[in-house]
């Protein structure tokens, strides 16, 4: 047996056990929501990670770029999130997009910015 063949038939069974053990729904919704904490705490790791590592970088940005670039990111991060709630009208749809692009150009001008003398 290849351990392709192993590796579906592990996921078959733990599928068979979801939908067969009473409960199963609700452990198996708990265990996704223990990984998503997780991954969210390795993420915020590596932000810090990232941060600690770049201060100086962020710094030498100057104040101006940086409220810049902090805001991007945050805006981007307030888009996402609300991004089930944006995509249920079409000007939210477009206010999304709008969002996004001027995340992105906010991103951009700051990259450009730090890489010009």
């Amino acid at each position: 047996m290849t351990t392709t063949v192993r590796n579906v038939l592990i996921i078959l069974a733990l599928g068979a056990l979801v939908m067969l053990v009473p409960g199963g729904g609700n452990a198996s919704d708990g265990i996704l929501q223990a990984l998503v904490i997780v991954m969210f705490a390795a993420l915020a790791y590596l932000v810090v990670r990232l941060y600690r590592e770049r201060r100086t970088d962020l710094y030498s940005l100057g104040e101006r770029n940086r409220v810049i670039l902090y805001g991007s990111l945050g805006l981007a991060t307030i888009t996402v999130v609300a991004t089930d709630r944006m995509w249920d009208t079409g000007a939210g749809t477009l206010a999304w997009f709008a969002l996004v692009g001027a995340a992105v150009y906010g991103a951009y001008y700051v990259f450009r910015a730090a890489r010009t003398y």
